[in-house]
């Protein structure tokens, strides 16, 4: 297709990458809304593809700033929005975008829900990705697609195109089987903190007693700073403020032997201690004397791990990343006969569905028939 190229001319995904950074202009185009308003005219009608992008991710939803969209989820839709523009433009013949005309300069007018299905197909079996480097997981197809489908609800539900050509966009839902296998239990768990104790490994020690004992999010432990762990005046010990996804606070409490590996931790690193350290300064470090980074720690941590040959785990096929932690916190819960509403609100899940998803293999088997048999019924064999 040649049609669709003359759309770079309006549509830059470099230039949108840039003009995401500056936020600068939103008052402006709040202005635009509210002129349209006042004078009787469609919202948006004078909106550009870019502008619109830009106003899906950063309009204000609610009063207070802090309740809307996390930095971790902008970064995230605004990659995945900024890539899906920029296949559309540069692989538009792969991906069979038979435009018939372009409609007022706009790419996103002059989709229909056809070009969208194949954008998904090629997508899933014939992207560079793809092609390179072997096929999405499931649950990364479902991500993409749930951005995808929310941006072009969007512009839809907001009269910016006409017709609902979301409606292309196949299911991607990801089956229980398609999951990775994150169930850490706490054998797991005791064998890497023994291994990591033996070995005089303080940092990698304090990494996993803390992302065990606590459940926080990997994005969590690496924003953490020195005012973030608090003295608890109620129940006494420590706790940490945890502002987790979507701008939502919750106090983690910390056992005192966790804290004991937190204090063990700065002193490795040649770090002040708490008390002496100031309230901005990173908890945690990485030798630089840096916070950690989500993919860095990540990296880090399954470096660490590998690296353990003579330690045999359960499943020597997982691939231990600082969210399996996060998993191991949800098993040992459940094990400890925690409710698992209980066990969600710890975890900062808004939704039930997603605490389920972590613990549906461990209710798999605790609901297996073989428990209810009993010993009379088959002699001496179980």
């Amino acid at each position: 297709m040649t049609t669709g190229m003359r759309l770079t001319g309006r549509l830059q995904p470099n230039e949108l990458k840039l003009a995401f950074q500056d936020t600068s202009t939103l008052p402006e185009l709040q202005n635009r809304l509210d002129n349209a308003e006042k004078n009787g005219q469609p919202n948006f009608y004078d909106f550009t593809d870019p502008e619109m992008m830009k106003w899906f991710l950063f309009e204000r939803r609610h009063l207070n700033r802090e309740n809307d969209r996390s930095a971790s989820t902008l970064r995230e839709y605004e990659r995945e929005l900024v890539m899906f523009v920029e296949q559309l433009l540069l692989h538009s013949a792969e991906i069979d975008l038979d435009v018939a005309f372009i409609i007022e300069g706009s790419l996103f007018k002059s989709l229909q829900s056809r070009h969208i299905r194949r954008y998904q197909e090629w997508l899933a079996t014939n992207s560079p990705y793809v092609l390179h480097k072997g096929a999405y997981s499931a649950a990364t197809l479902e991500r993409k697609t749930t951005i995808i489908k929310a941006f072009l609800t969007f512009l839809h539900e907001s009269g910016y195109i006409q017709e609902p050509i979301h409606k292309g966009l196949r299911i991607a839902s990801v089956r229980k089987d398609d999951r990775p296998n994150r169930d850490l239990g706490p054998l797991d768990v005791v064998t890497l903190l023994n291994t990591f104790r033996d070995l005089g490994h303080p940092v990698m020690f304090t990494i996993v007693h803390v992302l065990t004992t606590t459940g926080i999010r990997n994005e969590e432990f690496c924003t953490l700073q020195v005012m973030d762990l608090k003295v608890d005046g109620i129940l006494g010990g420590y706790y940490l403020d945890i502002l987790g996804k979507g701008n939502k606070r919750r106090h983690v409490p910390l056992k005192e032997k966790v804290v004991r590996s937190i204090r063990m931790f700065r002193h490795s690193r040649g770090l002040l201690p708490i008390e002496q350290a100031k309230p901005e300064e990173p908890l945690f470090t990485t030798n630089t004397g840096r916070a950690y980074s989500p993919s860095y720690l990540s990296q880090y941590v399954k470096k660490e791990i590998s690296s353990l040959e003579h330690v045999i785990l359960s499943d020597q096929t997982m691939k231990i990343t600082p969210h399996v932690f996060r998993h191991a916190f949800a098993i040992i819960s459940k094990i400890n006969e925690v409710d698992i509403y209980d066990i969600m609100r710890s975890l900062g899940h808004e939704k039930i569905e997603t605490t389920m998803i972590y613990l549906e293999k461990i209710f798999e088997k605790e609901r297996h028939a073989i428990h209810s048999w009993k010993s009379n019924d088959f002699g001496d064999y179980i």
